[in-house]
């Protein structure tokens, strides 16, 4: 049986730990390293770690970094940036990561998708879709190279054919709502949940636990995964890292959606 997953979303850059809005003017909040020991002191149900620059800047990924990583976190990982090949993904897994993350690389060959899950199993291969939605047209559209190119294709339409070449989960991540605070976009949600069975995220927007609450409580066995929730206070945005306890976690389900 599948459960809802609170899930923190720690964005790397040359090293450090920022957090951005709309996918721009990143902010140093920290040390991913220390931020890592916060989560598994505060028990986090999983952690997604994302280099946003490697793919960008054609880098491959920070294998040593990576097995820092691994080797302190104390719950399931996630890890995307830069991942091209099914060698790099097994290599990652083998380093102790649970998840490797798969977006531009996934789009432009959708067979590295098959055969990374012939590798390491579809439960370890994650591929996710940043999307922005086209105002003049009226639908969402996925974007690679940190929202620095438009694939022209719909998110729901990629997710479907993601799960098909062996995706084992989706992560749907908002452009638009990136480190706004004022909700996710569940009309994204929506189209891609209905056209996949594999475990859905969605990332992008979260501002308080009402948010999570209501996204958990309306898809019930999804993935809630934030950025600035989770390492911001107050209107100020202080540095502060935060995690819902696990009584107020299991309240977000206590409350029937009536949606």
């Amino acid at each position: 049986m599948l459960f809802p997953r609170i899930i923190p979303c720690l964005l790397v850059k040359d090293k450090g730990l920022v957090k951005t809005v709309n996918f721009g003017a990143p902010k140093y909040v920290g040390d991913p390293i220390n931020a890592v020991r916060i989560f598994n002191e505060k028990e986090a149900d999983e952690l997604m770690v994302l280099d946003i620059d490697a793919t960008r800047d054609g880098r491959e990924p920070d294998f040593k970094a990576i097995s820092y990583l691994a080797a302190e976190c104390q719950m399931p990982l996630c890890y995307g940036g830069g991942v091209k090949s099914p060698a790099q993904v097994e290599r990652i897994v083998r380093l102790g990561v649970e998840k490797v993350a798969l977006s531009a690389a996934a789009i432009e060959d959708p067979d590295a998708v098959k055969a990374a899950s012939e590798v390491v199993g579809s439960q370890s291969v994650v591929v996710v879709l940043d999307v922005r939605k086209n105002r003049l047209r009226g639908h969402h559209e996925v974007w690679t190279h940190n929202a620095g190119r438009n694939t022209g294709r719909r998110p729901a339409d990629l997710a479907a054919e993601m799960q098909e070449r062996g995706a084992g989960e989706i992560v749907v991540n908002s452009i638009d709502n990136d480190g706004v605070m004022k909700g996710y976009d569940l009309a994204v949600a929506d189209e891609v949940r209905a056209a996949v069975t594999v475990p859905l995220t969605l990332l992008g927007g979260a501002g308080s636990q009402d948010d999570l609450a209501l996204l958990v409580r309306k898809y019930e066995a999804i993935g809630a995964a934030a950025g600035s929730l989770f390492v911001f206070k107050g209107v100020h945005r202080a540095v502060l890292i935060s995690y819902p306890s696990r009584s107020q976690r299991d309240a977000f389900l206590e409350t029937p959606h009536d949606g």
